[in-house]
């Protein structure tokens, strides 16, 4: 079996969420190296856009900031930010998009504006930044973050970046596309059902369907077939150690 961290299985994963011909909106991070390992494997023709307004990079290197001008060589076309949010994303031409935050919720809102409440909080996160916009525009979007029970309340303090809102009120009645398709963890890989809430998709090897719920703040749904997720194969931790981040930045 081949040797893998936790931070490696979930590139792998979300790589695997990514399908050939996919327009991407690239963070750095986890998100860029499994947009950049899908495009090496299954997902050659995948379109990565990044915040910065280069439109399908194809980065020799490791990019270490949406600014890195490593982006900007190859990239068929550079807009300004302006219009990369205006003309491709909130106009509907980016299918991916990938977020994180400090808390995600049963219904997939996620918060990184404040922990506790607005007027008086207890820690004052970074905000949206393009967050909101990317959970509003882009057709589905892949939530990656570590698995604990803090980051996982039954309701977030703030939607910063709406989910399926409250499981009750649609996402189409606020005039936003798509919605949470996948949230990948280091214990396990959740989606949703047809009312907006999340469930357990598959556990990683190791890891117990018990242990996903002592670290989730709910009574988490279990899917039908629970299995155990897919890990990295020897192509793959080869590609993520000796091309696409040799120097462990973002994996160790």
């Amino acid at each position: 079996m081949t040797d893998y961290t936790d931070t490696e299985l979930m590139i792998t994963r979300a790589a695997q969420e990514l399908q050939n011909d996919d327009t991407t909106l690239v963070g750095v991070g986890i998100p860029n190296l499994a947009c950049n390992l899908a495009k090496q494997t299954h997902a050659p023709d995948l379109e990565m856009v990044y915040e910065s307004g280069t439109i399908d990079s194809n980065p020799s290197k490791l990019p270490l900031s949406i600014g890195d001008p490593v982006l900007a060589t190859d990239a068929q076309s550079i807009v300004p930010m302006i219009q990369g949010f205006g003309y491709y994303l909130q106009a509907g031409r980016i299918d991916v998009g990938f977020l994180g935050g400090a808390q995600i919720d049963r219904y997939g809102n996620i918060n990184s504006t404040v922990i506790g409440d607005y007027d008086d909080p207890k820690v004052r996160l970074p905000g949206s930044g393009g967050a909101c916009e990317i959970a509003s525009n882009t057709h589905r979007t892949i939530i990656i973050t570590p698995h604990t029970q803090r980051r996982f309340p039954e309701e977030v303090d703030f939607v910063t970046s709406p989910g399926y809102i409250d499981g009750e009120t649609t996402r189409e009645e606020l005039g936003l596309r798509g919605g949470p398709d996948a949230v990948i963890t280091d214990k396990a890989v959740m989606r949703f059902d047809d009312d907006g809430e999340m469930f357990l998709d598959s556990v990683h090897p190791g890891v117990t369907e018990d242990a996903v719920q002592e670290a989730t703040g709910w009574n988490l749904q279990f899917g039908s077939d629970v299995v155990e997720t897919e890990p990295p194969d020897e192509e793959e931790i080869d590609l993520i150690r000796n091309e696409l981040d040799p120097d462990g930045v973002y994996t160790k």
